[in-house]
């Protein structure tokens, strides 16, 4: 019963784009724009010089040619016009040398073109020789990359968002957002960054910028102005030049949403004064998540798999212990978040420190966790968990190395500083990892994939881990043990105009809206996260839960699954059949014959 075509047509006639933004105009500091149209002024100021004597050359050569006496045909005495002698000059200096024209030269008039031909060759040398290095300057080639940036800028005609950052989380992020269909905007000041987005392989042209993220022209250009801008992602690894972001987003286009980074709860306070931004702290997330992963794993699993995107393998489920004491090497911004975690999850936390950043507390022991006498001093044979939370990767494997050898029961996490060392992290079995740029790439992509999904997982932990598992389990019986895509479908009368007239008029469960257009009596090959009515929120409804008008729907599953849902929301002959087991024409012409042959009267043989 579902017709893709019709599908395709539906979405065209009801005017699907109709919720597309009103563009509004944003003032653009002067000095942005002007920078960024200063090419032609720079060449023109480099160049100034050797056009002059370009100029100069050409014009003696010419006066030359007029002044100098020549002879016709008849060997009457004849002196060349200027239009004559310029035409002359130019196909003489071009080295083109079209020959004496319109008669043969003087001999004086022949000295005169020789020496003209060496002025001209020496004008031309200095002056491809300035240009040459001209094209060898930083300054000119900046020039040309922002006009060219520029303009791309100023050509996008789809919402985009502004990442200031390509660092291993603006990576990551516009991975994930390219594969969702979404545009956006890089800023970095390293310029090998810009150069690894331009050799990456995403769908859509992605334009990049070597510039200050902190400079708020910079950012201006980069789009903030833009009718199109959606929103502002403040990710580079400099808290300052995070906060600077956020405060020109904030004063100059107090409108659009702001997610930004840091790792510092003084620097969090301070951006939390601009506007309302979303700030993420990878250190205290991680330590939520540590909470998670030990009071319920199958939440945590649940969480990180959502977490993940579309194409990623189910995580495995922790065991973790349930009492017992724990080590915590490195007491930096790191490992007081992680202890002030576990402690408040009821957990004796020693911490191993080897300066006095620990000194105040009375817990600690000073030295370096991978030292005998201090794994012995810590009683690591008897801990319940262990964390290597230095910000050295090589010490942090040194400190997993040391404890899996003195207890190898212990549920270890441990901190991963630089992408290079991926491949060792994953060679050590760890319990728990933490990935800063993962934890701030994940955690946005949740809330920009969908504001419905980020709102399912901050709901998510207080439905139990029984809860979690059955979720868990619906998934893999239904989508497979890959993350499936990730969608919303707003119940409304542009979205469904099949359903409006239903949900008006009777109960519509859940499990019904589900049944195959192929086959009613099978499921689609998807599952319902999150039904949002107004400020309610029903997490992974049962199938006996009635569906009303206006309701947003959260599903995950197969894209078969969504281009068959769609039928059921569009067509009415599909929803009939879904809904009610009635098979109805789906044509016009079909329809209007139906309609006559049952008014007609019954006639009798």
């Amino acid at each position: 019963m579902g017709n893709p075509l019709l599908v395709f047509w539906v979405r065209l006639l009801t005017g699907e784009e109709q919720g597309q933004r009103r563009t509004r105009r944003w003032r653009v500091p002067m000095a942005s724009a002007t920078q960024a149209s200063a090419t032609i002024f720079l060449v023109m100021r480099r160049m100034r010089t050797p056009l002059i004597v370009l100029i100069a050359i050409f014009a003696v050569g010419t006066l030359g040619l007029t002044l100098i006496d020549g002879q016709d045909a008849q060997g009457r005495p004849w002196r060349m016009g200027f239009f004559d002698a310029f035409y002359v000059m130019s196909y003489t200096a071009s080295t083109i040398g079209f020959g004496e024209i319109p008669y043969a030269f003087t001999y004086n008039q022949r000295m005169w073109v020789t020496i003209s031909i060496y002025l001209t060759v020496v004008g031309w040398a200095y002056a491809i020789g300035s240009l040459l290095a001209l094209v060898q300057e930083r300054s000119f080639r900046q020039a040309l990359a922002l006009q060219h940036f520029t303009r791309k800028v100023r050509r996008l005609g789809e919402p985009f968002l502004l990442i200031a950052g390509y660092g291993q989380t603006g990576e990551l992020l516009a991975r994930s957002l390219d594969a969702l269909g979404r545009r956006f905007v890089v800023i970095d000041s390293d310029s090998g960054r810009i150069d690894d987005l331009y050799l990456a392989s995403y769908h859509a042209d992605v334009p990049g910028l070597v510039a200050d993220a902190g400079d708020p022209g910079h950012l201006a250009i980069a789009g903030l102005g833009h009718p199109y801008c959606e929103g502002v992602l403040a990710i580079t690894d400099n808290d300052e030049a995070n906060l600077a972001a956020t405060q020109a987003a904030a004063l100059l286009r107090p409108d659009l949403p702001v997610i930004t980074r840091t790792v510092s709860p003084v620097m969090e306070a301070r951006m939390q004064v601009f506007g309302s931004p979303t700030v993420v702290n990878p250190f205290d997330r991680f330590g939520d998540h540590l909470r998670l992963a030990l009071r319920a794993p199958a939440s945590f699993q649940l969480l990180t798999w959502l977490e993940s995107g579309p194409g990623e393998p189910l995580p495995k489920r922790g065991d973790p212990p349930s009492g017992g004491h724990w080590i915590v090497c490195g007491y930096g911004r790191f490992g007081k978040e992680v202890t002030h975690d576990l402690r408040a999850e009821g957990y004796d936390v020693t911490i191993v420190e080897p300066g006095d950043a620990a000194e105040n507390d009375p817990d600690a022991i000073v030295g370096r966790g991978y030292e005998p006498h201090v794994l012995t001093a810590v009683d690591v044979e008897r801990a319940a968990g262990f964390v290597a939370g230095t910000d050295n990767d090589t010490t942090n494997l040194s400190l997993v190395a040391a404890a899996h050898r003195a207890n190898p029961r212990m549920f270890i996490a441990a901190r991963q500083n630089r992408p290079s060392s991926a491949s060792l992290f994953a060679a050590v079995d760890l319990d728990a990892l933490l990935v800063p740029a993962e934890v701030v790439a994940h955690e946005v992509y949740a809330q920009l994939s969908t504001p419905l999904l980020w709102r399912f997982l901050r709901e998510m932990p207080a439905k139990g881990d029984e809860w979690a598992d059955s979720v868990v389990g619906k998934l893999t019986n239904l989508c497979g043990k890959h993350l499936q895509s990730l969608w919303k479908v707003r119940l409304s009368a542009v979205e469904a105009p099949a359903l409006r007239g239903v949900l008006e008029s009777e109960r519509v469960p859940l499990g019904d809206l589900l049944r195959s257009p192929d086959d009613r009596e099978e499921r689609l090959h998807t599952v319902v996260l999150l039904v949002a009515r107004g400020d309610e929120a029903h997490l992974a409804p049962s199938d006996d839960f009635a569906v009303t008008l206006d309701d947003e729907l959260l599903l995950v599953g197969e894209p078969a699954a969504r281009r068959l849902l769609d039928s059921t929301l569009l067509i009415d002959a599909t929803r009939e059949y879904v809904l009610h087991n009635r098979h109805v024409p789906s044509s016009w012409i079909w329809r209007k014959l139906t309609r006559r042959t049952a008014g007609s009267p019954d006639r009798l043989p």
